[in-house]
């Protein structure tokens, strides 16, 4: 489902690929970087008592959490340091 008009799409498409390969990169980059930074002020929003350690693993799980299987995320939280769960999450 879509709002966007073909020709508006089209019209988008042509935009993006007049820029260069490198142009493009950085657009993502600070797509992800904004996203990211609202996830941040989301999950701080809602627990405002975070180690570093906890905030750390709250972001891997909104951004990544729905990509493995429980056994892989948890797998993958004790394999990385300083992202430790803890017993409220």
């Amino acid at each position: 489902m879509s709002d966007t008009s073909k020709q508006i799409e089209e019209r988008y498409k042509k935009m993006l690929l007049s820029r260069t390969a490198s142009e493009r990169l950085r657009m993502a980059s600070r797509m992800f970087d904004s996203g990211r930074k609202l996830v941040i002020s989301g999950i701080k929003r809602e627990k405002q008592q975070l180690t570093a350690s906890q905030l750390r693993r709250e972001i891997f799980m909104r951004m990544y959490g729905s990509d493995f299987t429980a056994a892989v995320r948890e797998k993958i939280i004790h394999g990385i340091p300083n992202m430790q769960s803890d017993s409220a999450s």
